[in-house]
C-alpha cells in the first residue's frame, strides 16, 4: 500500500481546484449539477450474497430446488351459457427443504366477482385489465375438494384457495393428490387475457385461467400469494399435462400441447392435410373459408367431441374453440431437427387483404428465428388464434385480436409468440417483475422484426430525440422495478415493455457490444430454462458471463428512474495554440452516467469520434482531455445520432 503524506494530500485537494498542464482535476460536484459520482458507483449494489440455492455468478446453486405441479384436467363447454365444468387433479410434489402444512392455489376467475380487489380496482373509464364492467355471475364455484382423498377444510380469500392439510407434506419429494371439481361462467373480455367473440359463423371462446393452479411455493418469499388484480400477470410451477375437453361437435379445438386422437376429431381430408403441412414451408389449408359452414368438415353423427391433448414441463395450459375457425398449418423448421407446426386459427372475417392468412407465416418466422438465436422452441405445436382478446401469451398458444392486419398482425404474432422465451421458458414472477418477460420479450421482439423477410416491417432503431422518446424520458414516472400493480396503466407500456427495452439495447449496442452480450443473455436463458430467477440472477449472470461491474446501469435504469443530461462545456487549446492540441471539457449534469460519444469537427471540415467509457464520471461531474488536433475546433457534439436518453439538447453542441 503506497504511503500518503499530509503534503500529499494538500497537493490532491488543489489539484481539484486548479488546472494542471491543461488537465482538470475534480473532486467536486458542480454547484448546479445533481451528479453523485459515489451514489451511482457503489459497490454495495447486492444486498445479499450467493448461496447453495442461487450462486454468486448468477446460476443456479448446487443446492438448488423448485417444487412441481403435474395436472390431470377435464373440461366441458357449453356454449349456450357460456360456461366450463371442469374437474382436476393436481400431483403437487414438495422438493423443498420444509414440510408444509398447508398449500395455496389461484382462483383467478374470482377477480371478477363483484366484491373482489380486482373489480374495486377497476378505474371509472374501465381498463383493458378487468371485465370492461361486466356484471354476472362470475368467479370459480367449487362443488368439492379433497387431498389425497380426504375431503379438507379450506379457505378462499379474494382470488385465492388455502388448503389445511390432515398430515403434512414430508419435504424433499413429498407428493400430495389434490381434486377439485368447478365450474364457471366465462367473462365476456376477461382481462384481455380470455374471452368470447361473436361472429357470423359463431362464438369464438379463448380459454385461459380456467382451472385452479398452484401458486409458487419458493426459496425467496416462501408461498407467493400476491393476489391477482388484473394488471400483473402470472407465478406458476412446472408440470405435464394431460387434459380432455368436450365441446360440441361442430367447433374445432386449438390448444396448448400435443393432440392425441386426431383420427375422432378431424375428417380424413383434414388428417391428410395435416401430414401435408407437417412438411411444408408453405401454409397448408387444413380448414378453409369455403368449409367452415359446411358440416362435411367436422366428423358426423355425434354431437359432442372430446380433444385429448398431452404438454409436457410447461407451466400452463390454454385453450380455444369456436364453430367459425379457418385453421392452416406449417412446418416449422428447428435447429435440433426436432417436429413442430406452426398453425392458425381464426374467422372467415380476418381473412384476405394481409390478414390473418399470413398469420402462419410469421409464427413460423419467430419460432425459427428465436430458437436459432436464443434457445429452441420447446413444443410440438405452435397455435396463434384469432378472436377477441387483443394479444396474449400461454405456452404453446396465444390469443390475438381478430382484426389485427399487416405490420400490426405481424408484431402481435411475433410478441405473443416471444413470450415463450419469457416467461414460459425463464419462468420468472410476473406478479412481482412484470419487465423480466414483457421488457425482455419487447427487447428480442426488436430483433425479430428487423429479421423478418428482409426488413419488410423492420423499424429503425429509436432516436431517443424524437417524440416518440418523450415519454420515456418523464422525471415523475416510477422506476422499472415497481410491481405492475404498482404502476398507473397509462405507465405500464414505458416501465414493463419500451423503457427496460431501451434499457437492453444500449446495454447491447452501446457498452457490452453485440457478442459479449448476446453470449451473457443466451447463458441467462440456458441457466434458468424452466426456473424461476429473480432480478438479482439475470443481473449476476449479465455481469459474469459479459465480465463487467455493471451495478451502476442496474441502479440507474432499473432500480431508479434517474436521467441523464451531458453538456460540452468549453474547447481551449494547449498553450493557447490549436496547432499542439485541443483541451475538451464535458460535464454531466444529472444523475444518470453513460458511455460518451463526441463528434468532433475542425475548421477544415474534418470529422472525427471520439468514445469515452463510463469510467470518466466516476470520480466527478466533469472530465477534461486532451484532443490531438493541429488546428482549431468548429465544433463539438454529443451524442450525435441520439443513442442515448439525454433530456436536454440545448447544451449538447459546442461551436467556435
Amino acid at each position: 500500500m503506497r504511503y500518503f503524506t499530509l503534503t500529499s494530500v494538500m497537493l490532491v485537494f488543489f489539484a481539484g481546484i486548479n488546472w494542471c498542464s491543461g488537465q482538470q482535476i475534480s473532486i467536486f460536484r458542480a454547484d448546479n449539477s445533481k451528479f453523485d459520482h459515489v451514489a451511482l458507483f457503489n459497490p454495495r449494489f447486492y444486498t445479499q450474497n450467493g448461496n447453495e440455492y442461487r450462486a454468486a455468478d448468477g446460476e443456479p446453486g448446487p443446492l438448488y430446488w423448485q417444487n412441481r405441479a403435474d395436472y390431470q384436467l377435464t373440461a366441458k363447454l357449453d356454449e349456450k351459457l357460456n360456461q366450463i365444468t371442469g374437474s382436476e387433479i393436481v400431483t403437487y410434489t414438495n422438493n423443498s427443504p420444509q414440510r408444509l402444512d398447508f398449500l395455496w392455489m389461484q382462483l383467478d376467475q374470482d377477480t371478477y366477482k363483484a366484491d373482489s380487489r380486482g373489480t374495486a380496482m377497476e378505474p371509472i373509464s374501465g381498463s383493458r385489465n378487468h371485465a370492461h364492467g361486466q356484471l354476472f355471475d362470475a368467479g370459480f364455484k367449487i362443488q368439492s375438494v379433497t387431498v389425497n382423498g380426504i375431503a379438507v377444510k379450506y379457505l378462499i380469500n379474494d382470488a385465492r384457495l388455502q388448503l389445511f392439510l390432515a398430515k403434512a407434506m414430508d419435504a424433499k419429494g413429498g407428493k400430495a393428490t389434490i381434486r377439485i371439481n368447478y365450474s364457471f361462467i366465462i367473462p365476456n373480455y376477461g382481462s384481455d387475457r380470455m374471452g368470447i367473440e361473436e361472429t357470423k359463423n359463431g362464438k369464438i371462446f379463448t380459454i385461459g385461467q380456467w382451472y385452479p393452479r398452484m401458486c409458487v411455493y419458493d426459496d425467496v418469499m416462501g408461498w407467493n400469494t400476491i393476489p391477482y388484480n388484473g394488471p400483473s400477470e402470472f407465478y406458476l410451477e412446472y408440470g405435464d399435462f394431460d387434459v380432455n375437453l368436450t365441446v360440441p361437435a361442430s367447433h374445432m379445438v386449438m390448444a396448448s400441447g400435443e393432440l392425441q386422437n386426431a383420427q375422432e376429431v378431424y375428417t380424413a381430408t383434414e388428417q391428410q392435410r395435416w401430414a401435408q403441412a407437417a412438411t411444408s414451408d408453405k401454409t397448408v389449408i387444413i380448414r378453409g373459408a369455403n368449409e367452415v359452414k359446411n358440416a362435411a368438415s367436422r366428423p358426423q353423427g355425434k354431437t359432442e367431441l372430446t380433444w385429448h391433448y398431452k404438454l409436457t414441463n410447461a407451466r400452463d395450459f390454454a385453450w380455444a374453440s369456436s364453430p367459425a375457425f379457418i385453421v392452416d398449418a406449417a412446418k416449422v423448421n428447428l435447429p435440433s431437427g426436432k417436429k413442430c407446426i406452426a398453425t392458425s386459427a381464426y374467422p372467415v372475417e380476418s381473412n384476405g387483404h394481409n390478414g390473418w392468412e399470413r398469420s402462419t407465416e410469421y409464427v413460423k418466422s419467430t419460432l425459427e428465428y428465436y430458437s436459432s438465436k436464443w434457445f429452441e422452441y420447446p413444443y410440438p405445436y405452435a397455435s396463434a388464434v384469432g378472436g377477441r382478446v387483443g394479444g396474449m401469451e400461454y405456452p404453446g398458444i396465444v390469443f390475438c385480436g381478430s382484426e389485427s392486419k399487416g405490420k400490426e398482425l405481424w408484431q402481435v404474432n411475433d410478441h405473443e409468440f416471444g413470450h415463450t422465451w419469457f416467461p414460459m421458458i425463464v419462468g420468472s414472477n410476473e406478479r412481482l417483475y412484470g419487465w423480466m418477460d414483457e421488457g425482455f420479450n419487447t427487447f428480442i421482439n426488436g430483433l425479430s422484426q428487423t429479421a423478418f423477410n428482409k426488413g419488410e416491417y423492420a423499424d429503425s432503431a429509436l432516436d431517443w430525440q424524437s417524440p416518440k422518446a418523450s415519454h420515456l424520458l418523464n422525471p415523475k414516472m416510477e422506476p422499472i422495478m415497481a410491481t405492475p400493480d404498482n404502476i398507473p396503466e397509462i405507465n405500464n407500456g414505458t416501465l414493463l415493455y419500451e423503457k427496460p427495452a431501451e434499457a437492453l439495447n444500449i446495454l447491447r449496442n452501446q457498452i457490452l457490444g453485440p457478442e459479449r452480450f448476446d453470449r451473457a443473455f443466451q447463458t441467462y436463458i440456458q441457466r434458468w430454462a424452466y426456473k424461476h430467477p429473480t432480478p438479482d440472477d439475470f443481473f449476476r449472470t449479465m455481469e459474469n458471463v459479459a465480465g463487467e461491474n455493471l451495478g451502476w446501469f442496474w441502479r440507474e435504469w432499473f432500480i431508479n428512474n434517474w436521467q441523464l443530461d451531458v453538456a460540452v462545456d468549453q474547447v481551449t487549446y494547449v498553450d493557447n495554440n490549436p496547432a499542439k492540441g485541443a483541451v475538451i471539457t464535458i460535464r454531466n449534469l444529472d444523475r444518470m452516467a453513460l458511455p460518451v460519444i463526441l463528434e468532433i469537427k475542425t475548421v477544415s471540415g474534418k470529422v472525427s469520434t471520439v468514445k469515452l467509457p463510463v469510467e470518466i464520471w466516476s470520480t466527478g461531474s466533469r472530465w477534461t482531455f486532451r484532443y490531438k488536433s493541429n488546428e482549431e475546433i468548429e465544433s463539438v457534439t454529443y451524442d450525435p445520432k441520439h443513442v442515448f436518453p439525454d433530456y436536454n439538447t440545448e447544451n449538447n453542441v459546442w461551436h467556435q
